[in-house]
């Protein structure tokens, strides 16, 4: 079945949400791993674009698939990433990059397997923000429809590849080439966070995200580490997640972010973690919150991006001024247990709370 989605949770006229789900359908849920190739084209690129697929690409070239993929570059524009790019030749995958005095603003992603092909056309980029937050129209064209279009993925792919355009194919025993000078750094000390990523989530709180802090020290209700558990719908809302565990069979990404617990006048690292193996959720570290008693079920959790590793939360119980000026931004459901979450500009955050 064909679809059509708007993201975030805009729009759709199937049962997927936005462009992740259907990269979920096309690359997890309706393709055999191992089976024929995967594709991505995108302009532009980052380690979060890709990081809830990382872990799929690896299994599926480890039993005998391919992954081929066309990435913009510029030797003077953060257009893809190294640590993106370094990832997916280490899963095993075929990079290209386009230098971009060829501007290539393309973005399209699929499949192709014995069963036919699958063609996704989209706005976003393989990138977080394109992933998740930014407003993207996105077009899944079934394996009935590319048929009866004649559409061929190797034929589109070697058509691209023949181009006289400035193409290079980046390799990880050769990182002094001039593919990589046309990738930047993405964990480099002189990236600015750009005005659009200054956002704040407003999230409505569970009793697993407040049962610590309400406890009593030595309580079986202590037991755990304190996290808040975030939508998986959050690439775009953290630095990249470079961190690989070292413990354990299932994979998880992680990063460090410096956090600003505005109650308790307090500020240390935390680490956000994204679990790739198991329920695809983000967890964010709220340790300095448990026993405070500072937040209860239902109450809202304000967290502001202020720079590229900086945070800043706040906490507004329920049936305060605050509370009534934000809740109506938490319009998203995470679960089926009536926990919601949104996203707006600190901006806009600000004027709501009356914060100047």
């Amino acid at each position: 079945m064909n679809e059509l989605t708007l993201h975030p949770n805009v729009y759709a006229t199937g049962n997927s949400k936005g462009l992740i789900s259907i990269l979920e359908r096309v690359w997890v849920r309706e393709q055999t791993l191992g089976d024929g190739t995967f594709y991505i084209i995108s302009g532009f690129a980052n380690y979060n674009g890709g990081v809830r697929f990382f872990e799929v690409f690896r299994k599926h070239i480890e039993r005998g698939g391919r992954v081929v993929s066309i990435f913009g570059g510029s030797t003077r524009q953060a257009l893809t990433s190294k640590q993106v790019v370094r990832e997916m030749l280490g899963c095993g995958a075929e990079v290209h990059i386009v230098n971009r005095k060829r501007l290539m603003h393309a973005k399209s992603y699929g499949a192709e397997a014995a069963q036919g092909q699958m063609l996704v056309v989209t706005s976003g980029n393989f990138t977080g923000p394109g992933m998740s937050q930014n407003v993207e129209l996105t077009l899944l064209l079934d394996r009935p429809s590319t048929r009866d279009l004649g559409f061929s993925w190797q034929g589109m792919m070697e058509n691209m590849l023949h181009q006289r355009w400035d193409i290079y194919s980046p390799s990880l025993d050769r990182l002094n080439t001039p593919a990589w000078e046309l990738l930047y750094d993405e964990e480099a000390a002189t990236i600015v966070l750009d005005d659009s990523e200054e956002a704040t989530m407003v999230l409505r709180l569970s009793h697993a995200d407040t049962a610590r802090i309400n406890a009593t020290s030595g309580s079986d209700a202590s037991l755990g580490t304190q996290y808040f558990w975030l939508s998986k719908d959050c690439y775009g809302f953290f630095p990249p997640l470079t961190i690989l565990n070292e413990r354990g069979h299932k994979r998880t990404y992680s990063c460090l972010i410096r956090m600003r617990f505005v109650a308790l006048g307090h500020e240390e690292t935390v680490r956000v973690t994204f679990e790739a193996e198991n329920n695809l959720d983000f967890r964010l570290g709220t340790g300095p919150l448990r026993y405070t008693g500072l937040a209860k079920e239902g109450d809202i959790a304000a967290i502001s991006r202020v720079g590229e590793s900086s945070y800043e939360l706040r906490l507004y119980e329920q049936g305060s001024t605050a509370f009534a000026a934000l809740a109506p931004y938490a319009t998203n459901f995470i679960g089926h247990q009536g926990k919601r979450y949104g996203f707006i500009s600190n901006q806009e955050f600000r004027q709501a709370v009356r914060e100047q």
